[in-house]
């Protein structure tokens, strides 16, 4: 699988050392170098790469305002590169796949380059999906409805969200989706609960929805989400509701109009 890559930075003794730190990487090709915001959003149209590293002050189009440039299109991956650490909370809000500091550290690299490889192949698996589907409406409409009723194994997995950005309280938290029990909304925020510790993220229900797997999270109210995995009993209650027991302790109660989707799930 081949990165192809742009570099984009104002300073080309910046691009220059990222080029010599990314040459130890076979899998990533570059195929662009910009010295601007206006030439990186015309490149990324152009050239259609798989991964950015964009540089965040430069003159005229910050890095910030290439990613909104690229909003009608589907945009590749970035990586903010950057001298200036007040900037990672506005990176992992414009849903950036990392935040290095200048100058790069090789294994800080690494190491970001293996997460864009991961994300990479989560995408590439769910546009195979996708191909697959098309040819099989042409030539056997049947399939189509088969796979529409059924999960669609590990790759469809891969879609989903396994770590989220939650910005709270001026810091910023990776919280591993494994680790979340349950998610409560309060108009457009959501209460992130993970046993040990509630998160507030800036989000609606239905957005959140959309990241996380439906296999295991599933609506079970109409503001509250809940991990399946992390039920450990099921209380019948008066008038077709009943509550879950969350391994918390915490108990979640089932509203009658959502009491047949978690049936599914829960045994």
């Amino acid at each position: 699988m081949t990165i192809r890559t742009i570099l984009v930075d104002d300073e080309p003794l910046a691009i220059q050392g990222l080029e010599l730190r990314l040459a130890a990487h076979e899998d990533v090709e570059i195929i662009d170098k910009c010295m601007n915001g206006r030439e990186a959003i015309r490149s990324i149209k152009t050239n259609k790469p798989d991964l950015v590293f964009l540089d965040i002050q430069m003159p005229g189009f910050d890095g910030f305002s290439v990613v909104q440039g690229l909003m009608e299109v589907e945009p590749p991956l970035f990586v903010f590169v950057t001298a200036y650490s007040d900037h990672a909370i506005r990176a992992f809000e414009a849903q950036a796949v990392d935040y290095l500091m200048k100058p790069v550290e090789e294994a800080r690299l690494a190491d970001t380059l293996d997460r864009v490889r991961q994300r990479l192949t989560e995408k590439r698996g769910s546009a195979e999906i996708e191909k697959l589907k098309e040819v099989l409406a042409e030539v056997a409409p049947e399939a189509v409805d088969q796979m529409a009723g059924e999960p669609a194994g590990e790759v469809a997995a891969n879609r989903f969200e396994k770590l989220i950005n939650i910005k709270d309280r001026g810091q910023i938290f990776r919280v591993d989706v494994d680790t979340i029990e349950r998610i409560d909304a309060a108009g457009d925020y959501m209460c992130i609960y993970t046993g040990d510790n509630t998160l507030i993220l800036r989000e609606t229900m239905k957005d959140l929805e959309k990241r996380l797997d439906p296999r295991r999270f599933q609506r079970v109210h109409r503001s509250t989400i809940v991990n399946l995995d992390l039920v450990k009993q099921v209380k019948p209650h008066t008038n077709g509701e009943c509550f879950l027991v969350l391994d918390s302790g915490a108990q979640v109660k089932v509203s009658r109009s959502y009491r047949d989707v978690v049936a599914r799930f829960v045994h």
